[in-house]
């Protein structure tokens, strides 16, 4: 039998020897696959995320959480027992000065007024008609007792010329000498009605005395029927309401909270390790824990000198000179009290600064595709920046802490 035999092509032969080695082919293959990959990053090292130094505004806060509240709350209650017998107003509701609140039972003040009123006006008659009656009265009554006595003055001065003269008797002296003493006795007579009918007198004392005890009377019962109008003492709001209709109410009651209107504060606890950086006038940034989005400006305006020793915290009040609308008393409020600032400096995150506590903080930059430490001079420090005072200018590009770059080692950088 003959054999016939294909002659082989080059080609042919590349192909079978490669089919024969052909895990060998693939193990090559994929050595060279992976080393197009790691070729670059055994020659110019791992990419690494950097960040490029840069200027800005820097602000250290203290943060701390609280309640908003007014500087002082007015108790309303009522000066007097008496029965409830009109509530005016709900809580919540804004008042204005002098607006009537509760009205209380007034008929029994009302009637004694009207009675106190009835004798002012019987004091008030007998006053005018000493004025205008008695002292007039009195007045003609000593004219007429003063020409009466001038008249038996004459007669008694002609009857005792007489009498010497031996032309009249005993007798008519006498009786001249009588009727002189009476004269004299009713002169006496009107002027003591006069001066008792005069202001200063007994008679006007009394009836002036009288008068100002009616009036004092009038007063005291008009005060007691002010007392069942309970009004608003100045403008705010009210924040608590504690009667009703038909109460009965009696003096040292709170019925009513007033939130007065004016300055309102914050009251917050900070901690006590950042009581050496909050000082009275610092500007703060506060924000509803209801409505986190609107921030609204304070001032911090109390420091309390004592610490609370349960909490480890110090009492700091914050003034805000236009609270929005939407807060409300004891709302839960957060405060950003600002401790710190600097403007237009280097600025770099802290995740970027190594040993940041210490006293040799360094930061590794990026310097001809390598990795290199930069000791640098830190200044202020935020809750996530940090001021960089020397080491590090804005060409910079600086490698985050936690990386695991060392110093020396080849990267290829990444801006962000």
């Amino acid at each position: 039998m003959e054999t016939v035999t294909r002659p082989s092509s080059p080609l042919f032969g590349l192909l079978n020897g490669v089919w024969r080695h052909r895990w060998f082919a693939l193990a090559l293959i994929a050595i060279l696959i992976a080393a197009g990959f790691a070729g670059p990053r055994l020659v110019l090292g791992p990419e690494v995320i950097v960040e490029q130094a840069k200027r800005g505004n820097l602000v250290k806060t203290v943060v701390a959480s609280g309640h908003f509240e007014t500087p002082f709350r007015v108790e309303i209650g009522s000066q007097m027992t008496g029965i409830v017998t009109e509530v005016l107003v709900e809580e919540g509701q804004t008042v204005k000065a002098g607006q009537e609140l509760i009205h209380l039972d007034a008929r029994e003040i009302k009637a004694a007024m009207i009675q106190s009123q009835g004798v002012l006006a019987q004091a008030e008659a007998r006053l005018r008609q000493l004025n205008e009656l008695t002292l007039p009265a009195a007045r003609e009554t000593l004219a007429q007792a003063k020409a009466s006595l001038t008249d038996a003055q004459n007669t008694f001065d002609r009857t005792s010329s007489l009498f010497k003269s031996g032309f009249s008797p005993n007798s008519a002296l006498d009786e001249a000498q009588k009727n002189l003493d009476v004269a004299k006795a009713q002169v006496r007579s009107a002027e003591l009605q006069v001066f008792t009918a005069s202001p200063g007198g007994s008679d006007y004392v009394v009836a002036e005395t009288q008068v100002n005890q009616a009036l004092a009377n009038v007063e005291a019962a008009q005060s007691r029927l002010a007392y069942t109008t309970i009004s608003a003492p100045r403008d705010g709001i009210l924040i608590n309401r504690s009667v009703e209709k038909g109460s009965v109410v009696q003096p040292g009651k709170t019925l009513l909270v007033l939130a007065p209107n004016g300055i309102s504060q914050l009251v917050v606890g900070v901690d006590e390790r950042n009581l050496g950086l909050i000082e009275l006038g610092e500007p703060a940034l506060a924000s509803a824990d209801a409505f986190p989005d609107q921030k609204f400006e304070s001032k911090v305006s109390y420091i309390n000198p004592s610490v609370d020793i349960t909490r480890a915290s110090v009492e700091v009040k914050l003034d805000v000179a236009q609270p929005p609308s939407f807060l409300r008393q004891d709302m839960t409020v957060s405060v950003d009290i600002e401790v710190g600032r600097r403007d237009n400096v280097i600025v770099v995150g802290t995740r970027f600064v190594h040993d940041l506590q210490t006293e040799t903080p360094w930061v590794l930059a990026v310097v001809n595709g390598r990795a290199v430490k930069r000791n640098v001079k830190t200044g202020l420090r935020g809750l996530n920046d940090v001021e960089i005072i020397d080491g590090l200018t804005v060409e910079d590009k600086i490698i985050p802490s936690l990386s695991g770059v060392v110093s020396g080692q080849r990267i290829r950088a990444v801006v962000l």
